[in-house]
């Protein structure tokens, strides 16, 4: 590994470790992390004490920045600080941050307070509306009366809370009421365009496979899906695909780089750059949108001026980068997500495609690659489905490949009827609209088929609980090392197996207490 490489991965551990670290356990073993990697970086290159004293002071700062900055708690004028006492009503003035449809009876969204009885507050909460008829959008502003609360913690240790969901977002309390009042609204041009794109898919492509084609182009996040069909995916395997990501701003990028491949240079660029910018706006400045759009832009511009790109360098360079900035994505499941799953394609990919070719006909040869990009991206968030749902999909390698070739067909075609949305006024649309809806229309009922058909198979999740942090370490390293036992590493695998099927047997004991 060259030696940049190992310092920007050294960096990357630092300040990701730092900001997910708590308790003396897990800062004892990122010190001990760093330790070990510093050392053996200074042996192997043979560095000199400055050297070393360099690297171990940029460590330490980027172990500050993210302990720091990740750990901070509600701001001075934050309205959690202002709970309500046993019986008191409390008046809310704020401004509604999301769309929000009545589901159950009950809204629910995020408001930026700006006022708490009378006194002025500024920060998150998360209000909950119930009773609910009406749907509530972004820019709102909103006056209503309720309890300002903390955030429930939950029943059981390896149950989820609203607390931990919250904290990761920097919201330290939730606001319920049974009533409230939109006194105006304000201008929000990129919630617009995102309703306005919703809402022409449900009616041009329907209602069940409208909000699909829409997640295609602003991701789950922003668009209302019915919870069957969030599972559905979720349990094929499939939960990437209704998620903004890599790989949609792939097919974008690689459509618009084809499109343009007569072009100069700078044209290009710009081109690619501009589209990278609409889709982050339209799917919002996720970690993951923008861990895809750091990798393309650097990708796209070492391309068009004819360097050589290093994808994993790329990789770590972008991850250092987001988390210098903003410490607490490295708390985000997105981010954690999709780090993971494009390190398995950078790391792994390439590797799984040479082993796989000699096993299959010289006809099917091709499939080595369609393969090896799923089975990679799943081994490496394999961990996460575990670490933070407690599920594991059986059937995702066997629903990545039948769904990939129509969700690439699919997201490119929902990407160019979105810019049509945006671009041209209804009637206009409405006649041009049939063109592309009737092949969508008919892919996305057949990929709606398959997710829907693989999710009900037999055994198609395997259920665990969701289990302790350093349970998932230990069996990581347990399965690392007893494929790789050569040299000192022999020994390894005769003490993590022993020691990871005890800790799976505390894990089925905390699970039936």
């Amino acid at each position: 590994m060259p030696a940049a490489v190992a310092v920007v991965t050294l960096m990357l551990l630092s300040l990701c470790g730092a900001a997910i670290a708590e308790g003396g356990l897990q800062w004892g073993l990122l010190v001990i992390s760093l330790g070990s990697g510093t050392t053996l970086l200074v042996q192997q290159r043979r560095w000199r004490s400055q050297q070393a004293l360099l690297l171990s002071l940029v460590l330490l700062v980027c172990a500050l920045r993210g302990g720091h900055a990740a750990h901070l708690g509600p701001g001075p004028l934050d309205p959690g600080h202002h709970p309500a006492q046993a019986g008191e009503l409390q008046r809310l003035e704020g401004r509604w941050q999301q769309d929000s449809s009545p589901k159950d009876g009950q809204c629910r969204g995020l408001v930026l307070v700006q006022r708490l009885e009378g006194q002025r507050v500024d920060g998150l909460t998360e209000v909950l509306l119930k009773p609910c008829s009406q749907a509530l959008r972004a820019g709102a502003l909103v006056e209503t009366r309720g309890q300002l609360r903390a955030p429930s913690l939950s029943n059981h240790p390896l149950l989820p809370s609203p607390a931990q969901r919250l904290a990761r977002q920097n919201i330290w309390s939730q606001f319920k009421t049974a009533e409230l009042k939109v006194v105006g609204q304000r201008w929000s041009p990129l919630a617009d365009a995102r309703r306005r794109i919703e809402e022409q898919f449900r009616a041009v492509l329907g209602a069940e496979q409208g909000p699909v084609l829409a997640a295609l182009v602003l991701g789950g996040a922003q668009v209302e899906l019915p919870e069957e069909l969030r599972q559905a995916f979720r349990v094929a395997g499939l939960s990437h695909a209704l998620a903004a990501s890599g790989f949609h701003l792939s097919v974008l990028l690689g459509s618009v780089l084809v499109v343009t491949r007569s072009w100069p240079g700078w044209g290009r660029i710009l081109t690619g750059i501009g589209a990278m910018l609409v889709f982050l706006a339209l799917a919002g400045a996720q970690a993951s949108v923008v861990r895809a759009v750091l990798m393309g832009l650097a990708g796209l511009l070492i391309h068009q001026t004819g360097g050589k790109s290093r994808p994993l360098g790329v990789l770590l360079a972008s991850l250092v980068l987001m988390l210098w900035l903003h410490p607490a994505w490295a708390r985000a499941i997105g981010f954690q997500f999709s780090a993971a799953a494009t390190a398995g394609l950078v790391l792994t990919a390439p590797g799984l495609e040479a082993r796989l070719k000699p096993h299959l006909p010289p006809r099917v040869q091709g499939l080595a690659g369609a393969l090896a990009v799923p089975l990679a991206a799943m081994v490496w968030t394999l961990p996460l489905q575990w670490l933070h749902f407690g599920a594991m999909p059986v059937y995702a390698l066997v629903a990545n490949l039948l769904a990939s070739p129509l969700l690439m067909v699919l997201t490119l075609l929902s990407m160019g009827l979105s810019f049509l949305v945006l671009l041209l006024p209804g009637g206009v649309l409405g006649l041009i609209a049939p063109l592309l809806t009737l092949p969508m229309q008919a892919l996305a009922m057949l990929l709606q088929q398959v997710v829907t058909t693989i999710s009900h198979w037999p055994w198609a999740q395997v259920l665990t609980g969701r289990p302790q942090w350093w349970l998932v370490l230990v069996v990581v390293l347990a399965v690392i090392s007893s494929l790789n036992p050569d040299g000192r590493q022999r020994r390894l695998p005769l003490v993590l197996l022993p020691l990871s099927l005890l800790a799976l047997g505390l894990h089925g004991g905390e699970l039936m207490a």
